[in-house]
């Protein structure tokens, strides 16, 4: 039945599964389907996409009020930003600070990125981040709160001049948070394997791979790895400034 879906939008986080995407169009970014899956629009301070591009894919751009991160889920593409050049392929990335041009050319067909936006905060005393590159790579996730099962790797450094942090987030089979967060940092994740059960604001989720989900500030939440494989997602939380309204 058409009108079934694992997708919900509430007032303070939202689950979004793939089977209700619309596509749009974002200038400069030809050759390529757009899913914004998180924005503004839904009350959310920073947006999450996913970029599916032909083999004919091209990201051109430059980066103003907001940074933008770039992380490879399927696939590769060349980037051109901050005068280097490099091919990116799956689990790497790309930060990329305001402005910045850049250029994603010449992909592989079927090519997946991940995208988080947010604009940026000065602080002072400290310098405006520049491109940085990285991978993913669990030998770099220590043990979280003790717990063998979770692991985290945090991909960007974490320096004040950074206001946004992206880590990778591991369960290990029967690994689970071991309390319900409640927290100041909103969240913008994409899962990358597994499926698990997510508890957000007392409502309880199946999600799986492929599956985003928004968690406003304060959005209490809790989750445990399902199945028989690890449950891994990648998130965004706004990180390093004083916390008022902007």
């Amino acid at each position: 039945m058409s009108a079934l879906t694992r997708s919900v939008v509430k007032r303070n986080h939202a689950i979004i599964a793939p089977d209700g995407y619309i596509n749009s169009n974002v200038p400069g970014w030809t050759g390529c389907t757009v899913n914004v899956i998180i924005n503004e629009q839904m009350g959310a301070r920073l947006c999450q996409t996913l970029i599916t591009l032909t083999d004919a894919g091209k990201l051109v751009g430059e980066t103003k009020d907001s940074q933008i991160f770039f992380y490879v889920v399927q696939g590769q593409v060349q980037v051109a930003v901050g005068g280097e050049t490099r091919t990116l392929a799956v689990g790497q990335y790309v930060y990329i600070p305001v402005g910045q041009a850049y250029e994603f050319t010449g992909p592989e067909a079927g090519t997946q990125l991940l995208t988080f936006h947010k604009v940026y905060e000065p602080l002072a005393g400290h310098a405006t981040p520049g491109v940085f590159f990285g991978e993913r790579d669990y030998s770099k996730a220590p043990i979280y709160m003790n717990d063998e099962a979770l692991r985290i790797q945090e991909l960007l450094p974490n320096v004040p001049g950074f206001d946004m942090a992206v880590n990778i987030f591991t369960y290990g089979i029967g690994g689970n948070l071991p309390m319900v967060e409640t927290h100041i940092m909103e969240h913008g994740l994409l899962y990358l394997e597994g499926q698990a059960i997510y508890m957000l604001d007392q409502c309880w989720y199946p999600v799986k791979k492929g599956d985003s989900i928004w968690m406003a500030p304060y959005c209490q939440q809790w989750a445990t790895a399902m199945g028989q494989e690890p449950s891994v997602y990648i998130y965004y939380k706004n990180v390093n400034r004083f916390p008022t309204v902007l």
